[in-house]
């Protein structure tokens, strides 16, 4: 068994050494390879990690030349890892790596994907409140009861890095995503160390990026197949609120119950009208996108079938 070790780190240098010197005294036996992606440090981060690697050839160092974010860092770590598990660590020491062996443990029961819950949260309230509305939120809208989808300890199965990608904040829902294409996860409790060095690199921000990744990600994993589902079950909702309120008025007009000049409401409902058709239209063009993808991907199958014969 290989294992990887995918750390992405920003203006990290005062942990580095300690979490690889950690890390080693707990895959003892195993043959590993660590990849410490870069995401821009503007300290002496870069420089550690090369000395690190100098010293062990199974320790491979990527460097961006600015700072992408963290799902950039876990992507380009995910298509170099050759492990049979692929594990993603903070950089920061608050992960400890004791916990490794259990998530090999869950990974050798049948789990795809086991992903940490820091039970034992040692941040301020400024971060385990929102949190946890976050966590209760993402829960709900996936039907993926987990305590921390936030957690950035976890082990993979190497097919579900290959089946998976990240790009804007989307590591948070890296488990809604595995889940979607149909594998394990498991979630288990783990310590959670207070930070010793440096600070946190993320800010509310993180929050309005994550609430419009939600959405993406919702849209991609129930969907992507079937636009149609989405828009034209809002477009129906919205022309039929709108035909109702017509047809009231309409009624009213001819029973000479009311005037229509002085209803603005009259204009309301053709705007439900107007907007409920265009989410309908949005739908099929989505539909048809899918459809001809589908079939690209069906007449490139041929072809590479008939080369092969």
């Amino acid at each position: 068994m290989k294992v990887s070790f995918v750390i992405p780190v920003l203006n990290e240098e005062d942990s580095l050494k300690t979490l690889y010197e950690e890390i080693l005294e707990n895959v003892i036996g195993w043959e590993y390879e660590f990849i410490f992606v870069d995401d821009g440090s503007t300290d002496k981060s870069l420089c550690i990690m090369k000395e690190i690697a100098e010293k062990d050839l199974n320790v491979k160092v990527i460097s961006f030349r600015k700072n992408f974010g963290k799902s950039a860092a876990l992507h380009v770590g995910f298509k170099e890892a050759k492990g049979d598990i692929v594990f993603t660590l903070d950089a920061d020491l608050q992960d400890n790596p004791k916990e490794i062996p259990k998530f090999v443990e869950q990974i050798n029961a049948g789990y795809d994907l086991v992903t940490g819950w820091k039970e034992k949260r040692l941040d301020p309230i400024t971060k385990t409140l929102p949190s946890k509305l976050f966590n209760f939120v993402t829960s709900k809208t996936f039907k993926l009861a987990l305590h921390d989808y936030n957690c950035g300890f976890k082990a993979y199965k190497k097919e579900v890095v290959n089946e998976i990608d990240v790009y804007g904040e989307m590591h948070r829902y890296i488990p809604a995503l595995a889940k979607a294409k149909g594998f394990k996860i498991k979630e288990i409790s783990v310590e959670h160390r207070s930070r010793k060095f440096g600070k946190s690199k993320y800010g509310f921000e993180r929050y309005l990026r994550g609430y419009l990744d939600l959405l993406t990600v919702k849209l991609v994993t129930d969907y992507s197949r079937s636009p149609l589902y989405l828009f034209g079950g809002i477009g129906t909702i919205l022309s039929l609120i709108g035909l109702a309120i017509s047809l009231y008025l309409f009624i009213m007009r001819v029973l000479h119950l009311t005037y229509l000049s002085n209803r603005p409401i009259l204009f309301f409902a053709v705007l439900l009208v107007v907007v409920g058709v265009q989410f309908i239209s949005i739908g099929l063009i989505g539909e048809l996108l899918v459809n001809q993808n589908r079939l690209h991907n069906k007449y490139t199958n041929i072809s590479i079938k008939k080369r092969i014969n």
